[in-house]
């Protein structure tokens, strides 16, 4: 029987000519891409269980987003993440290691990849990102932040900025890093978020539309929201 490393390479080779192809081969731009957060569960709040669930998607969502206002960072897009992982049917089995998140990245064409986790004890939310170095597959960085659930939008700004910082990226201007602090985007809008991308995913596209609707209609500062709900398939 083959091994899961001899099937990794022979899945990887058999689809890496499609997703070189998606890259533009005269961008430099240093490539980030962001696993699915991983869920190290909910304390002392047994009823929040489903949306932390769904915070495994949403976090990674909204730290995509937040990275990509920086004009000179390439963001690997989600969903051609989510293709590969699928198809090779990696990720769904516990935490992913750094040596396979490197291959991953290689396959993708990014320079870093993401890994995040976040818990919740007792409305205390604490978020950590480890940065692999895909070149090397070596772990060079992990950084936490931690703040009130309410507060849960400003840790991924906060998360996303320290992880620039911390690979000597370019940072994004100040002016826009305030303008980022200031969005007020509760809890409540990030986790409706989160949900609406999970239906989204399983191909539910009615639920997620009511969502994203409800989220653009209470939360207007959540632009996020409406982009994807613009994006969805009509009809």
């Amino acid at each position: 029987m083959r091994s899961r490393s001899a099937i990794f390479v022979f899945v990887a080779l058999a689809v890496l000519p499609a997703f070189l192809a998606a890259q533009d081969a005269a961008d430099t731009r240093p490539g980030i891409a962001v696993m699915r957060f991983d869920n190290a569960g909910s304390h002392g709040d047994e009823a929040e269980a489903e949306n932390f669930e769904a915070l495994e998607v949403g976090l990674q969502d909204m730290l995509i987003s937040e990275l990509s206002q920086n004009s000179q960072l390439r963001l690997v897009e989600r969903g051609a993440l989510q293709e590969l992982i699928r198809e090779q049917e990696l990720g769904t089995e516990g935490r992913v290691e750094a040596a396979t998140a490197a291959e991953i990245g290689r396959l993708v064409g990014a320079r870093y990849m993401i890994l995040g986790s976040f818990v919740d004890v007792f409305e205390q939310v604490r978020m950590d990102a480890r940065v692999v170095d895909v070149e090397t597959g070596e772990l060079l960085r992990a950084r936490g932040v931690q703040d009130r659930r309410e507060q849960i939008y400003g840790i991924v700004v906060e998360l996303s900025q320290a992880i620039t910082e911390d690979l000597d990226l370019p940072e994004l201007p100040e002016a826009v890093q305030e303008e980022r602090r200031e969005r007020e985007i509760p809890s409540e809008a990030v986790t409706l978020y989160s949900r609406a991308l999970v239906f989204q995913d399983a191909g539910r596209t009615d639920q997620a539309r009511e969502l994203l609707q409800r989220v653009t209609s209470d939360f207007p500062e959540f632009v996020e929201a409406r982009e994807k709900l613009e994006q969805l398939p009509t009809g």
